[in-house]
């Protein structure tokens, strides 16, 4: 009996850890397909100058689920490092320790933003509860939840930097997703969970591979292949074709048309582009709801110094408007020193929108923005700048601008009506996650897949249901 044949499209951590398990399984026979030259998307790495550089900054939490963390220490062995949290925030011109530490707030604290927060703590133990309205937005949640001063000085410039829209015209989920600690108290747990005796496992701490954050995607994929799952990288998808017979993916690669038949197609690209690939039919509305989800885009910019180390922080936030990148991470020090002892990297990140000025300013415009902002806040380079390396990323984050997610709701509604085809990972459904959610995403996809080909959709469901009690770990 032949085992059914399963596509994947994209080759990051979702799509390659849902090919691996279906084929250690024996579930499928599975072909993967990616656009780009190198497996990871968003989240591989690169080599420049003998440093491996990731595109962005990514930790792997300790919040991963155990079945898939026990799976990647047998990947990675050795290789999979546990290191300190070492990051700071700059707030009104002060650095803050990040993640917080109780003494680091009580001294470091702006005064004038230790009072209000203090004010607005107890206006919330006076004033009655009271529950979100259904026209709640980003900046209500957090207004209510964490105090005027805390949401208007910190959490709303950094949203209109990453998603570039007022806080008032995203969602409420988007805040119920990204933002942790929701209320005073409980931002005060997290400090206080840094204490001796309070402490629990993994706090402050983090898991990355010591060849950079890619070397996730790279291990799955070095272990699909050994289990016969073919990847074909460099290869667009154009068109998917599907029916009760079975389905067909069109892709283009170097060598011209790719065709390939299947019984099943799971997709972890970005739903849009997959909306736009499917040669059935829509619904109406299905087409128009996917042309209004926005994606916010990423310039990352790398500055390679001629010394072994910039600063003991692994990375450093920025939510003032007037500093260019939202933060700024050295990779060096994710990694335990690993590279080239005379020379470093720092990444620095500038959110943005396709076409717009950042996305569309060449290297030393940028590189100029970045020295700036660093100057601004006390980052002076003070080492020789050996090169500056710059990468786009179109489809950084989802954007929750209101009314965002009934349009999605809409579109996930035809895709999940289509039985050979399932979306999932982080472009796939839309969401603001961690890489642990996307490669739970993939595990459950596997897990509801039969030895004769059949799929769980029931369960399927139930899982979806799971997903969206994802919280982002900062």
């Amino acid at each position: 009996m032949s085992r059914p044949r399963l596509v994947v499209l994209g080759a990051g951590p979702a799509g390659l850890g849902a090919a691996w398990r279906a084929a250690t399984r024996g579930l499928a026979e599975v072909t993967v397909l990616e656009r780009a030259p190198a497996v990871g998307g968003n989240a591989g790495s690169f080599e420049l100058d003998g440093l491996r550089l990731d595109y962005g900054s990514h930790r792997l939490h300790p919040a991963c689920p155990p079945e898939i963390l026990a799976d990647l220490r047998r990947l990675l062995g050795d290789d999979l490092l546990d290191r300190p949290r070492h990051g700071r925030i700059r707030l009104q011109g002060r650095w803050i320790h990040f993640p917080l530490r109780p003494l680091d707030l009580a001294l470091r604290l702006p005064p004038r933003f230790a009072v209000g927060v203090a004010a607005d703590v107890t206006r919330k133990v006076v004033a009655r509860r009271t529950e979100f309205a259904e026209d709640a937005t980003f900046a209500s949640v957090l207004r209510g939840g964490l105090g005027r001063t805390m949401a208007e000085t910190f959490y709303f410039p950094y949203a209109r930097k990453i998603w570039g829209v007022e806080p008032s015209e995203l969602e409420a989920e988007q805040a119920r997703r990204r933002v942790s600690a929701g209320s005073p108290g409980r931002l005060v747990a997290k400090a206080l969970s840094a204490l001796p005796g309070l402490r629990r496992p993994g706090t402050g701490r983090f898991f990355y591979p010591r060849r950079g954050f890619g070397q996730i995607a790279e291990a799955y994929l070095d272990a699909a292949r050994r289990h016969g799952v073919r990847v074909l990288l460099g290869a667009e998808v154009r068109q998917v074709v599907g029916g009760q017979d079975g389905c067909e993916v069109v892709a283009v690669g170097k060598d011209g048309e790719i065709r390939i038949s299947a019984d099943r197609v799971w997709s972890t690209i970005p739903v849009t582009a997959l909306a736009r690939a499917l040669a059935a039919e829509p619904p109406s509305g299905a087409l128009t709801a996917a042309d209004q989800l926005r994606f916010r885009a990423m310039v990352l910019v790398y500055l390679v110094l001629e010394r072994d180390r910039f600063s003991s922080f692994d990375a450093h936030y920025f939510p003032e408007p007037d500093v260019a990148m939202s933060r700024l991470s050295e990779p060096k020090n994710y990694a335990a020193g690993e590279g080239p002892q005379e020379l470093t990297a720092l990444c620095a990140e500038l959110p943005c929108q396709i076409g717009d000025d950042v996305w569309t300013a060449d290297d030393d415009d940028l590189a100029c923005r970045v020295v700036d902002g660093m100057t601004v806040t006390g980052l002076e380079l003070r080492a020789p700048l050996r090169r500056v390396a710059v990468h786009r990323l179109p489809h950084a984050y989802p954007v929750y601008r209101r009314g965002s997610l009934a349009g999605f709701a809409r579109l996930d509604e035809w895709l999940e009506g289509l039985p050979w085809l399932l979306s999932f990972g982080r472009q796939g459904l839309f969401a603001h996650d961690n890489t642990h959610h996307t490669l739970a995403m993939a595990y459950a996809a596997v897990d509801c897949l039969a030895p004769d080909g059949s799929f769980d959709h029931e369960r399927w469901r139930g899982h979806r249901r799971e997903f969206l009690g994802h919280v982002v770990e900062d």
